[in-house]
């Protein structure tokens, strides 16, 4: 059997058991780079994803914690949206991205790591990204390591107010 050394996952492995909200925790919290916050604004937050399905994986984030869209306020909606827009114009920028995946799991059943606090997943594509290795090892190769990613993306990001 081969085997893939990922001693990263541990911190994964170990987080389940954290009490609270990580994205609460992120948005609170003053340290951005440690916990790979990219922008505030008053209704919403980008955060890159930890565990990302390719590089410059980035989650837009209510700062309202709620897992329900119709908890949202018109304003606390419209700058989630606008986040997703940025960050989509960004990414082409930064990283060259070629096209996008963009999605809400709302609920358990619809595949939503985190119940409680919706987010909006953005992916950036490439052509040509995928590979076998996703097929025949159930790995994906995230080729640029996330702090790299994360010097790379801040620079494209407006301070909150501007």
């Amino acid at each position: 059997m081969e085997r893939l050394w990922a001693p990263w996952r541990m911190e994964f492995i170990e987080s389940e058991s954290e009490e609270g909200c990580f994205l609460c925790k992120a948005y609170d919290s003053c340290d951005d780079r440690e916990n790979l916050v990219l922008a505030r604004h008053e209704g919403a937050f980008i955060i890159m994803n930890r565990y990302p399905y390719a590089n410059g994986h980035l989650m837009a984030v209510p700062t309202k914690h709620t897992g329900e869209l119709g908890d949202l306020s018109a304003g606390e909606m419209s700058c989630l949206m606008e986040l997703v827009r940025e960050s989509v114009e960004i990414l082409r920028e930064a990283v060259n991205a070629q096209g996008f995946n963009i999605g809400i799991n709302l609920g358990a059943v619809a595949g939503a790591g985190v119940v409680d606090h919706l987010h909006i997943h953005i992916v950036p594509r490439w052509l040509g990204d995928t590979n076998f290795m996703p097929v025949l090892g159930d790995t994906k190769v995230i080729s640029e390591h996330i702090l790299a990613t994360y010097d790379r993306l801040l620079p494209h990001f407006r301070p909150c107010g501007e």
